[in-house]
């Protein structure tokens, strides 16, 4: 008996979903077997994820950590681990131990505030197995959209299906060409991407005051980016895309372009005053034209 073209198109299909997520635009899509329930199943792990990992919600685990200097939970051991071995992998740049850092400045950013936060903190973080415990407060947000990436896009896997979660910037990797969005406020993408590495874009573009945005460097104590825009791609997933573009925000333009040149794994595109700066071989993730 000859299926039906209802049952075909929920068999063999293509969908697309937009929801808000980690205060930005999360767009999922997949295509083939049971796309759409794949694309469901990928945005109801981004949601769980963030109601998990938002600093921001009080009733977070995130939250409970902070206020109470421990947790058990699976996915923030998770994010731990990696902040740790970033923290140690760029020379305390890439910070974990600034929780008060990322709430002040939230608070500055969102006109809460009249003054960005001047003191960075130090402290300790120990994890054993799924249990985490700190002294201080955590800032896991320059993680946890690429992980929440990650885990919302292994849910789109599967025989004979394919898709790709967007969050803000941040990519699994893309079924078809993507543009890098410029900081300039026009229409014209930097660059046109075909790649199968993970993407993640970073810049004081998207949330700034008074020439203050989202990042900063406590080895130096500074805050704001250094570069109009950074985008990775990297190949291990999309966290580290997420960590390494923040890092590379953060840094001096030559020390940026040393870290990116030497890390394995790790091509880079810096927009320092309006000039294209790359590794070797981001060109080979860019498409021809």
């Amino acid at each position: 008996m000859m299926e039906s073209l209802a049952s075909l198109t929920t068999r063999f299909g293509d969908s697309r979903r937009e929801f808000d997520c980690c205060d930005t635009t999360f767009r999922v899509q997949a295509t083939g077997v049971r796309a759409g329930a794949a694309v469901t199943a990928a945005r109801d792990t981004a949601e769980s994820l963030e109601a998990q990992l938002n600093a921001f919600d009080e009733a977070s685990a995130v939250s409970k950590l902070n206020r109470g200097g421990e947790v058990v939970n699976e996915h923030i051991a998770r994010i731990v681990r990696r902040g740790l071995e970033y923290k140690d992998r760029t020379d305390g740049v890439f910070d974990i131990h600034q929780g008060r850092i990322e709430q002040e400045l939230k608070t500055f950013l969102g006109g809460d505030s009249e003054t960005p936060p001047t003191e960075f903190d130090a402290g300790t973080v120990r994890v054993s197995g799924s249990q985490v415990a700190a002294d201080v407060e955590l800032d896991l947000n320059g993680l946890a959209k690429g992980y929440i990436v990650d885990c919302a896009s292994k849910t789109l896997a599967g025989l004979g299906r394919r898709g790709f979660v967007s969050g803000g910037g941040d990519m699994s990797p893309p079924t078809g060409p993507v543009a890098i969005e410029s900081p300039y406020g026009d229409d014209t993408p930097l660059k046109i991407l075909e790649t199968d590495w993970h993407v993640a874009t970073s810049g004081g573009y998207r949330r700034s005051r008074n020439g203050t945005d989202h990042i900063y460097d406590s080895t130096t104590e500074s805050l704001g980016s250094r570069h109009e825009s950074v985008t990775v791609v990297a190949r291990r997933d999309c966290m580290e895309a997420d960590a390494l573009a923040t890092t590379l925000a953060a840094l001096p333009l030559d020390e940026a372009h040393v870290l990116a040149t030497e890390w394995d794994g790790m091509e880079a595109l810096i927009i320092h005053d309006g000039i294209f700066h790359t590794t070797d071989g981001f060109e080979t993730h860019v498409r021809d034209t």
